[in-house]
C-alpha cells in the first residue's frame, strides 16, 4: 500500500470511459454475517465486558451493523453507536449494567478522518489512554479472528460475470471500510483482484473520500457509479453527485442478476439516471429501518 494512500487515489488517471466503485463486504462477498456475528460481536462482548447483557449487546450490535440504516458503517463508529443504543435500552437499564465510558474513543472519532488501525495505533501511543488501548486491542483481535475464520467465500452469483462485462469500458475501484489487507486477500483468493485498479480500504479514508479523490471531476458524473449494499455506500455516491446501484440486503443474488442483465447496460447507454435509479433506491431503502424494534415495545 502507498505510504500516502489518498495520494494514490488523487493520482489515478482515467483509462476508460466509465468509473465504477464497488463495496466488498456484503456486496461482492457474502461475508457480513460471519464477520459481524462470529468475529466482531464476540470480541465486543469480551473486550468491553458486556457479559451481563450479552444477549442485548449481540442484538444491538447486529442491528447497527446488519439490519439498519447504519449497516456497513466503520467499525469504530459502530462501537460508538452500540453504546449510544445500549444506554437507552429499557431492558438493558433494568439490569443496571456498568457500561464503559467511551468518551476518549468519541474524541478520536471526531478528530480523525481515516478511522483505521494505523491511525488508532499512533493515537494510542500519543495518548496512553486505557479506552483507546482497549479499542485498539479489540480491533486487532477482530482482524486476527477474521483472518482465521473467513475464507473460502466466493462472490455472489453474477459478480464475476458483471466484472468481466464492465472491465473493457470501466475503471474499477474497490470502495470499502474494511482494512486493505483483508480486502486484498479476499479478492486475490477468488482470482478477481486483477479487475480493480486500486483496492481502497479504511486506510484510504471514507468511502465519500475514495470517490471524490479517485473519480470526481475526472469523469462526467453520469459515468460514475457506486455499487453497494449499505446506506453509507449510497451516501458516498450522493455526496459526490454520482449514481448509485443498490445490492439489496437478503436479496443479493437477484440484485446482481438485475445489474448484469439490465442496469449495467442502462449505465453504459446513459439511461440509468432518473426514474430507474429512483425506483431501485426506494426499494433498497425499504429493507433497512432507522429505529430498532425495541424502541416500539
Amino acid at each position: 500500500m502507498n505510504v500516502n494512500p489518498q495520494q494514490e487515489l488523487r493520482d489515478l488517471k482515467p483509462e476508460k470511459e466509465f468509473f465504477i466503485g464497488i463495496d466488498s463486504d456484503g456486496c461482492v462477498f457474502d461475508t457480513m454475517e460471519i464477520k459481524q456475528k462470529e468475529c466482531f460481536c464476540p470480541n465486543v462482548i469480551k473486550y468491553y465486558e458486556l457479559q451481563t447483557i450479552s444477549k442485548f449487546a449481540r442484538e444491538t450490535w447486529e442491528f447497527v451493523n446488519l439490519y439498519s440504516k447504519t449497516r456497513g458503517c466503520n467499525r469504530f463508529l459502530a462501537v460508538e453507536k452500540l453504546f449510544e443504543l445500549l444506554a437507552k435500552r429499557k431492558d438493558v437499564l433494568k439490569r443496571n449494567p456498568k457500561l464503559p465510558d467511551i468518551t476518549p474513543l468519541k474524541d478520536w472519532i471526531r478528530k480523525e478522518t481515516k478511522l483505521g488501525n494505523p491511525t488508532l495505533e499512533k493515537y494510542a501511543q500519543q495518548m496512553n489512554d486505557p479506552m483507546i488501548d482497549l479499542t485498539y486491542k479489540w480491533s486487532i483481535n477482530v482482524n486476527e479472528d477474521i483472518e482465521k475464520m473467513v475464507y473460502g467465500i466466493a462472490p455472489f452469483p453474477f459478480v464475476n460475470e458483471s466484472l468481466e462485462k464492465m472491465a473493457p469500458f470501466t475503471d474499477i475501484l474497490v470502495v470499502s471500510q474494511t482494512p486493505v489487507e483483508a480486502l486484498s486477500r479476499e479478492w486475490k483468493e477468488n482470482g478477481i483482484d486483477n479487475f480493480p485498479r486500486i483496492i481502497a480500504g479504511q486506510e484510504y479514508g471514507t468511502k465519500t473520500e475514495h470517490i471524490a479523490l479517485a473519480a470526481k471531476n475526472k469523469y462526467p458524473s453520469n459515468k460514475i457509479l457506486m455499487i453497494g449494499d449499505a446506506p453509507g455506500d449510497q451516501k458516498a455516491a450522493k455526496s459526490n453527485g454520482v449514481l448509485f446501484y443498490p445490492i439489496n440486503p437478503g436479496h443479493e443474488d437477484a440484485s446482481w442478476e438485475r445489474f448484469f442483465n439490465e442496469a449495467l447496460d442502462r449505465f453504459f447507454k446513459s439511461t440509468y439516471e432518473g426514474d430507474y435509479e429512483k425506483t431501485l433506491i426506494a426499494e433498497f431503502e425499504a429493507y433497512l429501518p432507522e429505529h430498532p424494534h425495541w424502541d416500539q415495545i
